[in-house]
């Protein structure tokens, strides 16, 4: 897998491919549908699976205002489809210029001189150039003239579902919590990264240390405890989750502090990536310290089996 940030330097291994254009936020199983299908074509026409997406997200430039927060960085969203089975991803610098290209211009321009696409891959809502003015009419009647192959895939929904998977739907559920349902529609679970930075290290005084995640950049779940997971140095961690105040030891600042359940270190300074599997509970006050302690032992052993639950449903 392979990501490019500019199209100056693309070599011909890279073009005369399948080419879907989208922004892929949290890579959910709409998505994952569209990457198949780009894969699936790609080998048809003997080309590679290219996803061009901006960065950052147009509408930072357009409306900064309404810019929802991100599900994904770029980096994690590359190796999600690459999973997929994806080659490249270009992440192309979004300015005001590229925006202001004309639907014809930024085919003729991208599609056809820059990335010579034989094939291309889109949902039904796909819009492009100035003021979204292209859409997927626009597009046949653009592809059908220059001999490129075109596919448009209705949205997925999951059985039983009349919603269609969205990444504004996965958003707003991580936003209330629920980070499980989030996780049933993308590829893998909802991840977040930070650098760990010192808290008040009250977690090591109650034997139980944990990391304080801060610089955050992508959507942060409502407050409460997650059964998770972390990654450090090519390990896999259970991570029992807490977002939120510490109401017990009278502080009201939200906080997100991570426990690596069997990992023995510091990680001060490091950066770190965090995986949600479920919600446990909401951030509770407590009357004492220990009866705050039984009720993160229990935190701990649900997380642990939660863990072990999904590592065995996912060994493939």
């Amino acid at each position: 897998m392979q990501l490019f940030r500019d199209l100056e330097p693309l070599s011909s291994e890279y073009r005369h491919g399948a080419l879907t254009i989208g922004n892929f936020d949290g890579v959910h199983l709409g998505h994952a549908r569209i990457a198949r299908q780009v894969r699936q074509r790609a080998d048809e026409v003997g080309g590679p699976a290219v996803v061009f997406t901006f960065d950052p997200h147009p509408v930072r430039l357009l409306r900064p205002e309404l810019a929802p927060p991100p599900l994904t960085w770029t980096r994690r969203k590359v190796e999600l489809l690459g999973d997929l089975g994806i080659d490249a991803v270009i992440a192309y610098p979004t300015t005001m210029a590229l925006l202001e290209l004309s639907p014809d211009a930024f085919f003729d321009q991208i599609i056809v001189q820059k990335m010579a696409a034989k094939a291309m891959v889109e949902g039904p809502n796909f819009n492009f150039g100035k003021n979204r003015a292209g859409d997927t009419t626009t597009l046949a009647k653009l592809c059908g003239e220059n001999g490129i192959q075109l596919d448009i895939l209705e949205p997925f929904t999951r059985s039983g579902e009349t919603e269609f998977v969205s990444s504004s739907r996965i958003r707003k559920l991580i936003a209330a919590g629920d980070v499980q349902t989030a996780r049933e529609m993308l590829t893998r679970p909802y991840r977040i990264r930070g650098m760990v930075t010192h808290g008040a290290g009250r977690g090591a005084s109650l034997g139980i240390p944990t990391a304080n995640l801060e610089a955050i950049d992508t959507l942060v779940p409502e407050i409460g405890v997650y059964a998770g997971m972390s990654y450090r140095g090519g390990q896999t961690y259970a991570a029992a989750i807490n977002i939120g105040p510490n109401p017990t030891f009278g502080e009201k600042a939200r906080k997100i502090e991570v426990h690596l359940i069997g990992f023995a270190g510091s990680l001060y300074g490091e950066p770190l990536e965090v995986s949600f599997l479920s919600r446990l509970r909401d951030v509770t006050t407590f009357p004492n310290i220990d009866a705050l302690q039984k009720q993160l032992a229990v935190d701990i052993e649900i997380t642990k089996q939660t863990y072990h639950d999904y590592q065995t449903n996912h060994a493939s």
